[in-house]
């Protein structure tokens, strides 16, 4: 029986079958390190933000995961669920990018002008039904 070590298994994709999306030569200690960064530069928004709590949330979740995988970056691909490793990667250095831009923004401030009435009202419930 031909047992697949796996850094044979990881040797053997060649491409991704992606447009413009290489195969990652070290995909686990990538990941990891972008979200340990994702996840230090949320600490310098306040605690109250919801998007800190959110992505916070998520960022450590994915993280334990990657970290349970052990290096295996099939594993941790199966268990994150969202694509190729090399995907994945993407999605974090994107929200590694996010997380600089809204502590640029201070987007947790209060806004600097009061909002007009009826700014953030959106489409309400109508207890009357259009057809009775």
């Amino acid at each position: 029986m031909f047992r697949i070590t796996r850094p044979l298994r990881q040797a053997i994709r060649q491409t991704t079958n992606i447009a413009g999306l290489h195969p990652h030569p070290d995909p686990i200690p990538a990941l990891a390190s972008t979200y340990e960064k994702t996840l230090k530069l949320l600490e310098t928004i306040p605690p109250s933000s919801v998007y800190r709590q959110g992505t916070e949330a998520l960022t450590q979740r994915k993280l334990d995961i990657v970290k349970a995988s052990n290096g295996d970056a099939f594993k941790a691909e199966k268990d994150l669920d969202e694509g190729l490793i090399e995907q994945v990667i993407q999605v974090a250095e994107d929200e590694l990018s996010l997380v600089t831009k809204m502590i640029e923004w201070k987007a947790w401030e209060p806004l600097e002008e009061r909002a007009p009435p009826g700014q953030w009202q959106y489409f309400e419930h109508n207890p009357v039904s259009d057809f009775s």
